[in-house]
């Protein structure tokens, strides 16, 4: 084949890769990207709509956005002796660390599987990504993950709080200990955390090597793109460095306040959520031969014994879209991820899994 300009030009890293891919929900309900499945009621939008109007679309955002930071240090209760730096949803926070630490061997270490995030972004910076695959039920093989810390020496350690796409949280005294041995910066992912019930926030203030995400996607807000980053100030001082300007739209800073003053109802959906977790676990758990994963997050991880191609077909032939994750990982092998949605929903869900099995 004769040469052509993306092939002279594109790093082989990017000509190796493949499209982050979505699923089309249209038409579908959607249990495949751990949303919250309430819109919100038409009060609360008309109100917001309002606010929206007194947005000057021809002026740049507030570059700092000092405002929205206000709102979200008090309804998430966020130390004041951390910096937080915004982003475009958490992903874009991701790929901000991963620039800060990339130079020749500098390694990515994770848990496997984990979010796909973390490898993609190693992987187009350059970067050395070093997966340590979990044990058979999910958990921190904590052996195996201090011996490649000490072989690698990794600039960056990302662990997921719950995991994503497993939904357990890991052993606390081992994350202690991984903090303990990392030379560069553990990030605590905590994208799922008005499910979990916990969190390790404090270590970011006891600990200089740590940073925390979060993200208000799980919450509601997913359309609004927004992700935080919690760390000491010596750090985020120097990531605010690398973070492109005007990143947070003048709607989303002026929605995400909006939305954090009504903070009490998004929290009574993620209790209802967790809710139906436990309900929609123990329905899964008394089907014949499924496995179902114990889960800290809004969805759930199930076994299947049938063909999992088919099953994740069928759910869709029938309205119901999910997340197969045959394939994705040798531990992940024959398994669902489905998200908990409405009851209604749920029930469809349920229903639809009974009829193919």
């Amino acid at each position: 084949m004769t040469d052509t300009p993306t092939r002279r030009w594109l790093r082989p890293a990017v000509l190796a890769r493949e499209a982050y891919a979505v699923a089309d929900a249209r038409g579908l309900i959607k249990l495949d990207a751990m949303e919250n499945p309430y819109p919100w009621p038409q009060a609360l939008r008309e109100a917001w709509s309002e606010r929206l109007r007194e947005v000057a679309l021809n002026r740049y955002p507030d570059a700092g956005a000092v405002e929205l930071k206000r709102h979200l240090r008090a309804a998430l209760a966020l130390p004041e002796e951390l910096g937080l730096v915004l982003g475009n949803g958490s992903d874009e926070l991701i790929q901000l660390l991963a620039i800060a630490f990339a130079g020749e061997g500098r390694v990515v270490l994770t848990p496997a599987p984990s979010f796909v995030m973390y490898r993609m972004v190693a992987d187009a910076l350059g970067m050395r990504y070093v997966p340590v695959p979990l044990r058979a039920d999910f958990s921190l093989d904590g052996a195996a993950v201090l011996a490649a810390i000490e072989r690698e020496q990794p600039a960056l350690v990302f662990l997921a709080y719950p995991n994503n796409p497993t939904g357990n949280l890991f052993e606390r005294a081992l994350i202690d200990a991984i903090v303990a041995a990392t030379p560069g910066l553990v990030v605590i992912d905590e994208a799922y955390h008005p499910f979990a019930g916990e969190t390790l926030l404090e270590l970011a203030c006891t600990h200089a090597n740590v940073a925390v995400l979060r993200t208000l996607s799980k919450m509601g807000f997913a359309a609004l793109r927004l992700g935080l980053l919690l760390a000491q100030p010596r750090w985020t001082r120097e990531f605010e460095k690398l973070r492109l300007p005007y990143n947070i739209n003048s709607l989303s800073q002026v929605s995400a306040s909006f939305a954090l003053e009504h903070a009490e109802m998004f929290a009574a959906q993620a209790r209802e959520i967790v809710a139906e977790r436990g309900r929609v676990g123990a329905a899964l758990a008394a089907l014949p031969a499924v496995a179902v994963y114990p889960s800290a997050a809004n969805f759930l991880v199930l076994r299947l014994p049938a063909s999992v191609r088919d099953v994740a077909a069928g759910l869709r032939r029938r309205g119901v879209l999910v997340k197969d994750l045959h394939g994705a990982d040798a531990l992940t092998a024959h398994c669902l991820r489905v998200s908990i949605g409405t009851p209604a929903e749920n029930d469809a869900f349920l229903a639809a899994l009974r009829e193919l099995l």
